[in-house]
């Protein structure tokens, strides 16, 4: 079943008061099947963050379409879009997105809360998620609490938020950025097993390494979708290579494929 359908995506950027007006996508088109890991990479200035947003109704594009389980993101109101994320989407970001009053917990909660769900039905869906990710132990704490050495614990309390609405489809936008190797590799893990479990990921990145962990990777460049290579029966490191010579092969203005 496709989660995500992208058609035709075009974004033009007109200055308000005159200037050269800059198109950051250009006919993006492609699809993510239900459950699928997909990763999106490209230089700086690719468009990456531009179709992020257009992927998150955020912005909106300038021709083209974006759809969620078949329904046009266009088709629903501006006073919805809000509820619509909340309800749909899951979100991590790199820098987390925790807010630093409230504890662990109830930043994981939070999502539950703006939908309205009883307090105590939220805590029966938020135990079996933070058990399964290791961060059982930590929902008292305040952001600012946690030690440099559990840094990886904020991005995986971001996960557990992000899965709290049981969303079909999950948006990472850098989420190893500001972590280090060790816990660059205890978050992939994470990744890994939600993705195993069933979840769809949708994950854009510099990290070769994060990258390698998914099962697709597109590779933007100048607002296009220039290539795709599948993960399939290879290993991560065979994957890893694989990815790395695209990256190369995009940089010495290789041929669309």
């Amino acid at each position: 079943m496709t989660v995500l359908e992208v058609e035709n995506l075009k974004k033009i950027y007109r200055p308000r008061f005159g200037g050269n007006q800059v198109q950051a996508l250009s006919k993006v088109t492609f699809s993510v099947e239900e459950g699928e890991y997909v990763a999106i990479m490209g230089e700086s200035g690719s468009g990456k963050t531009t179709l992020l947003n257009m992927l998150a109704a955020l912005d909106k594009p300038t021709e083209g379409e974006v759809y969620l389980d078949g329904k046009p993101l266009s088709a629903i109101r501006e006073k919805d879009l809000s509820k619509f994320r909340r309800d749909h989407l899951g979100f991590v970001f790199q820098d987390f997105n925790l807010l630093d009053t409230f504890n662990l917990k109830d930043n994981i909660l939070l999502p539950l809360v703006l939908q309205g769900v009883d307090y105590r039905k939220m805590n029966v869906r938020m135990m079996p998620i933070v058990k399964e990710l290791g961060i059982a132990g930590l929902l008292e704490k305040y952001p600012y609490e946690v030690s440099g050495g559990q840094k990886q614990r904020l991005c995986i309390a971001a996960v557990a938020r992000a899965l709290i609405t049981d969303p079909r489809l999950i948006l990472a936008d850098e989420p190893t950025g500001a972590l280090d190797s060790k816990s660059t590799d205890e978050l992939l893990g994470v990744f890994e097993r939600i993705n195993q479990s069933g979840q769809t990921i949708l994950m854009v990145t510099h990290s070769v390494k994060a990258a390698s962990k998914a099962g697709r990777v597109l590779f933007i460049k100048d607002g296009e979708v220039f290539h795709q290579v599948y993960k399939g029966e290879q290993t991560d490191e065979q994957f890893y290579q694989n990815i790395s010579a695209t990256l190369t092969m995009l940089a010495t203005g290789g041929e669309r494929q």
